[in-house]
């Protein structure tokens, strides 16, 4: 009987990992300290600001993760409205890996041809299609997925929702999962608890790493 409802719990989390979504962790990178970028999650959209010049060195963003290991097959972004695709941005960064070696793919709202919504917003999908669709203007990401991110380096601001990779849906997670989503400014973005500075979530994060590891020893 207890094999039997082993069995069925394995299956269960199997089932509920292949429709779990991204993680979405927003940071910003400002290494002059100007203050200019910003990047938040609230109320399904994430806001994005680069409020300088855009030849200042900063930029605002979220990695993505969950997909490390994936092949690439799409991408997607909702804008508040087409005014906001400045140039290549917000765009999505793929990096790959073939084995040997590693590629950056730039995904920016320009290569591909928006799809116009009721509500004035904007829907950017990549894929294969899209991307030959508007002329091939980059190559479409090949290899495994080793890094993701979505993210503005022009001057502007970008609202993005309903974000998406390899069909699956990117939201903010609420309880760190590593010491790496604290960082960046990872911390500000967790609910469950909230925390008052980096140093306070990567304690939590290793305390309660060391207790799950305790629980799970101590069960066998």
């Amino acid at each position: 009987m207890k094999k039997v409802i082993l069995l069925i719990a394995a299956t269960a989390a199997l089932a509920l990992a292949g429709t779990a979504a991204a993680a979405l962790t927003p940071w910003t990178f400002d290494p002059g300290t100007t203050g200019c970028p910003s990047s938040s999650y609230s109320g399904g959209v994430l806001h994005l600001v680069k409020n300088c010049a855009t030849t200042t060195n900063a930029s605002a963003g979220a990695s993505i993760t969950g997909a490390e290991g994936q092949a690439f097959s799409s991408a997607s972004f909702t804008l508040a409205n087409t005014a906001q695709c400045q140039g290549g941005s917000p765009r999505f960064n793929i990096v790959t890996s073939n084995g040997t070696s590693t590629t950056t793919y730039f995904l920016g709202c320009n290569n591909v041809t928006p799809t116009a919504n009721g509500d004035g917003t904007a829907t950017y999908t990549f894929d294969a299609a899209s991307i030959a669709a508007a002329g091939g203007q980059v190559p479409f990401p090949t290899g495994t997925i080793t890094s993701a991110d979505v993210l503005i380096d022009v001057q502007g601001v970008a609202d993005l929702s309903n974000s998406t990779l390899n069909g699956q849906a990117q939201v903010p997670v609420t309880t760190p999962t590593s010491k790496q989503q604290c960082k960046h400014g990872g911390w500000k973005t967790f609910t469950t608890p909230a925390f008052k500075n980096q140093g306070q979530c990567v304690s939590w994060f290793v305390h309660h790493s060391k207790t799950h590891h305790a629980n799970h020893a101590h069960q066998h």
